[in-house]
C-alpha cells in the first residue's frame, strides 16, 4: 500500500490509496468508499485527526486488504455455482409496478437465462428451484453446502416507493463480525457481535461481490447502488462458502 493522496471527488475532497491492483478512495465522515470508482460501503466512516486520515482496522482488514490482493480467486477444477432464484410459491416477493408480475417470476427467469451462460464457461450450475415452489431459506443454503459450491448466488429484485430512491444495481455480501450492516431490514436483528458460518469467507465474499457488481454495471449501464453489507437470514448468514 502507498500513502494517502488527495483527489477531487465531488461533493468533497477524497483521499486515495494506490495498491498494486487498484485505487481505493475514501472521504472523511462517509461510509461510502470507492474501489476503482465502484461504490463499496465501509463499516465505519473514516476520521481525520490532525492532518491524518484514519480508517477503522476492520475496514482495512475486511475490505481494503482483500481488494488490494486482486479479484482473481482460486476455484476448484469443476467450478460449481448454486444459483438461488429468490422467493417462489406462496412467497411472491415484491411486485412490478410496470406489469404487475411478481419478483419470484423474474428471479426464476433470470436464473434460467444465467445457468447456460455459466455452463458455457465451464461452471457446473445448480438451481435451488426450477419452478414456482417455495424453498425454505435453510434448504437453499444447505444445497450450496451439499454441492460443495465455489459460490452461492441469490437473485432478487428490490422495490422502493416512487421517488424515494433511484433505481440501480446493488450487490450484497455478509457483514463481518464487529461492524454494523450498511443495509438492515425488519424481522431480524443486526447483531454486530454474532459470528455466522459465512463469516469464514469475508475476504472472498467482498472480492466476488465487487467483481459481480462491476460486471452487472458494465452490461446494464444502470446506476451503481454499491457493494453493501447485510446479515440476511440463511442466504447470507448460512452458507459455509462464499455467498
Amino acid at each position: 500500500l502507498h500513502a494517502l493522496r488527495k483527489i477531487p471527488l465531488l461533493p468533497q475532497v477524497a483521499y486515495a490509496i494506490t495498491t498494486l491492483n487498484g485505487v481505493f478512495a475514501v472521504r472523511v465522515g462517509s461510509q461510502t468508499a470507492f474501489w476503482d470508482q465502484l461504490d463499496v460501503r465501509l463499516g465505519f466512516a473514516p476520521q481525520q485527526i490532525g492532518d491524518q486520515i484514519y480508517l477503522h482496522p476492520l475496514d482495512i482488514k475486511k475490505t481494503l486488504e482483500p481488494l488490494s490482493r486482486g479479484l482473481t480467486m482460486a476455484t476448484s477444477p469443476s467450478r460449481v455455482i448454486v444459483i438461488d432464484p429468490g422467493h417462489g410459491g406462496l412467497n411472491p416477493g415484491t411486485r412490478s409496478v410496470v406489469d404487475g408480475r411478481n419478483e419470484k417470476d423474474f428471479t426464476l427467469d433470470w436464473a434460467k437465462r444465467l445457468a447456460p451462460l455459466l455452463a458455457q464457461q465451464g461452471w457446473q450450475v445448480f438451481l435451488t428451484r426450477t419452478n414456482d415452489v417455495d424453498v425454505s431459506l435453510p434448504d437453499r443454503a444447505a444445497l450450496a453446502d451439499a454441492r460443495h459450491a465455489d459460490l452461492f448466488l441469490s437473485l432478487h429484485f428490490n422495490a422502493a416507493a416512487s421517488g424515494s430512491e433511484p433505481a440501480g444495481v446493488a450487490t450484497h455480501c455478509l457483514t463481518p463480525a464487529g461492524m454494523a450492516s450498511s443495509v438492515t431490514r425488519g424481522g431480524y436483528n443486526d447483531d454486530v457481535q454474532q459470528v455466522f458460518p459465512n463469516n469464514a469467507f469475508d475476504a472472498e465474499n467482498v472480492q466476488y461481490a465487487v467483481r459481480l457488481q462491476r460486471a452487472l454495471l458494465e452490461v446494464s449501464g444502470t446506476t451503481d447502488r454499491g457493494v453493501r453489507r447485510a446479515r440476511y437470514p440463511a442466504v447470507l448468514r448460512g452458507p459455509n462458502r462464499p455467498a
